[in-house]
């Protein structure tokens, strides 16, 4: 059985930061017992020491496959030896949480993140829930099984834990519970993890909450739990404005990214929502170093500075952030897709704790969303992420730099051309042909449209 399990595993589905394909035709329950027992291999040699004295934490997602799939996961740890800490049906942040706090010395999140149904997949932590990636640790797993992994030792253990009261209690601290108000907030499940994860806070928090798709249902019945695209969240912008609400939070399906909607109904874009959330935590923080990615508006280096900190740019991706905040350290990083990590959770990406923040920055400051991000608008004119398919990334790349030459060009993550007042970030994608522009203007929203049509379609020609 193993030689067939590992010949049929396809190269495609080991992605940049995790594993993640359709179920039954890119990822089996075989494919998933053969990572298991690869996965345990790449911690034993990361970690160094025998798979025998592996520590290892196992969650899942509400997806219809995931107790196949997490169970087959469980089965190849343990059958390299390792003892599984198994959470059950959690959010991915509450995996994190596991081997963060009982300091194991990694962890598997069974989950297909923000993806369809018919999606399965696996996010992986070493020690500290620093996330495994394409550079370090997955590619590994896929040449293990590509080798043949043999006969397995055997020798493992599982014990079942309960991590919920304790994540709770952990989010909790990041903020003042009393000085929350009974703000009136719609809330957007997409059928995902949140509801369970989150929604016991925010009741006790005595917040006005109005849920919808709050329940885990793998089958997505209402839409697909991916806030980004702009038909998933046009229904809890609408019902923002028909409720009164003072906010709108939405999550994606493993609920490790929220998204929010202020009370006019407008998606507040992720970089000024880092801003905001850097300025609360700086308050508390003083002086402290805040990461966030080469795409963001220069409201965040901006917004930095004024209170008091020191503002990094960082490489797009979480296994870069977390890594970075781990090494050198940082308070807290935002990324524009909505990924928000915190050095006091384990370097990790949390939804809950940027909703506990904002509805406490709400209460504090006694002022609407809107009123909070109109000196953002007024100010900031971004393009958002705009993507093009092109034959040669590097080519394109190098003819922007040509023709902008006369800005200043940095290649942290692609080619980042600034002026005074303007500025862009092109980047090619990791697993398809396209170059991915965010672009500003800190003249007028004409400009801004001017100069990304200028840059498309030097992208485009």
């Amino acid at each position: 059985m193993a030689g067939a399990m590992e010949a049929s595993v396809s190269p495609a589905i080991f992605k940049a930061y995790d594993v993640r394909g359709i179920h039954g035709r890119d990822l089996d329950g075989d494919t998933a017992e053969a990572i298991g027992r690869a996965f345990v291999r790449v911690i034993s040699d990361l970690a160094g020491k025998p798979a025998s004295e592996l520590r290892l934490g196992l969650g899942r997602d509400m997806r219809l496959s995931a107790p196949e799939m997490a169970a087959r996961y469980r089965a190849g740890m343990t059958a390299e030896g390792a003892h599984v800490m198994d959470a059950g049906m959690v959010a991915t942040e509450m995996l994190y949480f596991l081997v963060g706090s009982r300091d194991l010395d990694g962890g598997l999140m069974c989950t297909a993140s923000h993806n369809p149904k018919a999606y399965t997949g696996a996010k992986m932590v070493e020690r500290g829930a620093i996330a495994l990636s394409g550079d370090r640790g997955i590619q590994d797993i896929r040449r293990a099984i590509e080798a043949g992994l043999g006969d397995a030792p055997g020798g493992g253990s599982v014990e079942d834990v309960d991590v919920g009261d304790e994540f709770r209690a952990a989010a909790l601290r990041f903020v003042d519970p009393g000085a929350v108000r009974p703000l009136r907030v719609v809330v957007d499940g997409g059928n995902g993890m949140a509801g369970p994860m989150v929604g016991p806070l925010l009741e006790q928090l005595g917040v006005d909450l109005v849920t919808t798709y709050w329940e885990p249902d793998g089958e997505f019945p209402d839409h697909e739990p991916n806030p980004l695209l702009p038909e998933n969240r046009r229904f809890i912008m609408e019902k923002v404005v028909a409720e009164g609400a003072d906010l709108g939070i939405a999550w994606d399906g493993d609920a490790d990214r929220c998204f929010f909607i202020d009370d006019a109904g407008r998606f507040v874009d992720g970089d000024f929502l880092t801003a905001l959330l850097a300025e609360s935590i700086l308050r508390k923080r003083p002086g402290e170093t805040i990461l966030y990615d080469v795409r963001a508006s220069r409201a965040v280096p901006d917004t930095v500075a004024r209170a008091g900190g020191t503002a990094v740019m960082n490489r797009v991706g979480h296994a870069f952030f977390k890594t970075r905040m781990r090494d050198e350290g940082g308070v807290f990083g935002g990324e524009v897709s909505g990924h928000y990590y915190f050095h006091d959770f384990y370097n990790a990406d949390s939804g809950t704790i940027p909703a506990l923040l904002i509805l406490e920055l709400l209460s504090v400051e006694g002022k609407r969303m809107s009123q909070l991000l109109e000196p953002y608008h007024s100010r900031y004119f971004i393009s958002g992420e705009i993507n093009s398919e092109v034959a040669d990334q590097q080519a394109k790349m190098d003819e922007l730099q040509a023709k902008y030459a006369d800005g200043r060009i940095t290649h942290l993550d692609g080619v980042s051309v600034d002026y005074d007042d303007w500025h862009f970030n092109v980047r090619p994608s990791n697993t398809e042909p396209l170059l991915r522009l965010n672009l500003e203007s800190l003249v007028s929203p004409q400009d801004m449209e001017r100069r990304r049509d200028e840059v498309l379609g030097v992208i485009r020609s």
